[in-house]
Order: structure tokens, then sequence, then C-alpha cells
């Protein structure tokens, strides 16, 4: 794909960032001395983080050279650092692994999560939110036009890019493992002006596969009209103009 935008990223900051302060403040962990925010995108997430424990080491990683530099222009004097989550660990044991609407875009769950929990200190926690499985909305509206006939020979790529498995699956991976796991889910009823608004907050991510997987200008701006017309279809405005969007996240927390 091609590398993320953070202008765009951030248009929605403070739901982008809702899901993030939800997790902080359910994991339990009291005095972390380490913590790290995987797939820290351009800092907001981690930001939380400082928040929440204003005394640990807190630091970011993520896979985008645009975020990064977007975090550290906003947030300087802190350590972010360019990695792939699913290749990274850590050199000693992390009390908070954190990761928030990053873990999707990383293939092979049953490998990796175990995986992060591992680099867990004993007392700490792993603690990541993704979507849910059983959130299709806009996404099922996105796959309708990508299953047509004109556009399904260039979909492959953006069928596969996302990873997304039902909370059983991340709880069998970590129980065994675990002292202890907290799931949950949650969904946010996000109030957007209009419906081009939410295929604007989508663009910027689970829109942004099906877009690289198009040759042309033209094709892209195409494949954004239709997924337009098929919002407004399906998100009728509220009596004051405004649209309502589900948001349904998946929460996950295990306990070393």
């Amino acid at each position: 794909m091609t590398d993320w935008d953070p202008d765009d990223y951030l248009r929605f900051a403070d739901y982008r960032t809702r899901p993030a302060v939800e997790l902080a403040s359910r994991t339990r962990v009291a005095r972390p001395a380490r913590v790290v925010d995987l797939g820290c995108g351009p800092g907001n997430s981690t930001q939380v983080l400082r928040d929440r424990w204003t005394d640990a080491d807190v630091s970011g990683l993520d896979s985008s050279p645009a975020m990064i530099a977007a975090a550290r222009q906003r947030y300087p004097g802190r350590e972010w650092v360019t990695g792939d989550i699913g290749e990274w660990t850590s050199d000693e044991p992390v009390d908070v692994v954190f990761s928030n609407a990053a873990l999707q875009w990383v293939p092979d769950h049953a490998r990796v999560v175990p995986h992060l929990f591992r680099q867990v200190a004993a007392g700490g926690a792993l603690a990541f939110q993704l979507p849910s499985r059983e959130d299709r909305s806009v996404q099922a509206l996105i796959d309708e036009i990508a299953d047509d006939a004109g556009w399904v020979s260039w979909m492959a790529a953006a069928r596969s890019a996302l990873t997304i498995e039902e909370p059983c699956v991340y709880y069998d991976l970590l129980a065994p493992l675990a002292r202890g796991v907290d799931l949950w889910e949650t969904i946010y009823h996000q109030v957007m002006e209009s419906p081009a608004a939410i295929v604007e907050w989508i663009s910027s991510t689970g829109l942004r596969p099906y877009l690289d997987s198009l040759d042309s200008d033209e094709r892209r701006r195409r494949f954004a009209a239709l997924l337009a017309e098929r919002v407004a279809a399906s998100y009728p405005r509220r009596g004051d103009g405004r649209v309502l969007l589900p948001f349904r996240r998946t929460f996950v927390i295990a306990y070393a």
C-alpha cells in the first residue's frame, strides 16, 4: 500500500482516539516502568498512554515513516521507532504492550498475538483493540463494490489486507499463557456531518487497500463515488442533517 497520510488520519482525531482511552483506562497495571504503543500512528494513542501512566517510559512504534515523522513533529523529545509489529521483539520485558487499531493490518494472529504476549513482564499486560469481525457496516459496502465484475479482478490483495478474528480466537490464543484475559466489545455511534464524511472517515483506513489496488486516479475516483452513493442510501440523515455511524470494536487485555 501507499504510505499513510497523517493529516487524513487525524481529521477525525477525537473519534480515532476514543477507543485508546477506553482501552488504557481498563488496563489494570498500576505503575508500569515501560510501555510501548505498537502501531502508534501520529502519536495520538501514545499520548493517551503518557497521560494514563505519567511516570512510565512510553515509546511508539509504527511501520509508516510518514506517521513516525508526524509523531516526532507533534510530540518532540519522545521515543519514536519505525518498525513492523509482526517482527517486533523487545530487548527486555515490557510492562504494557499496547496496540490501538493496528493489529488488523498484521497477518498471522495465531503467531503474532502469543509472541506479543511473551514480551510482557510479569504483572504486566498485553492490551489491544481492533475492528470487530461482526462490524460489516461500511466495509460491507466496499466489499459489495469490490465483488462486482468490473472490479473483482483488481481486488485480491485488498480483500486479504485485513486480519480480524472472533473474540473467542484471541481468548483461546491467550488463555493458556495469561493469568487472566478480559474481552469486550463496544459500539460507538459516531455523529458524522454527512454521508460524504463517512467516506472521508474510511478513506484513510479500510478503503485504502482497495484504492491502492487500482491503477489510475480515474478508477479510484469511480470506486469512491460508487461507495459514496451506497453510503448515502444506507445511512439516512437524522433530523438535524447529520448521520450516525455505528463503529464496533473488540477489546482484549491479557495479564501476565
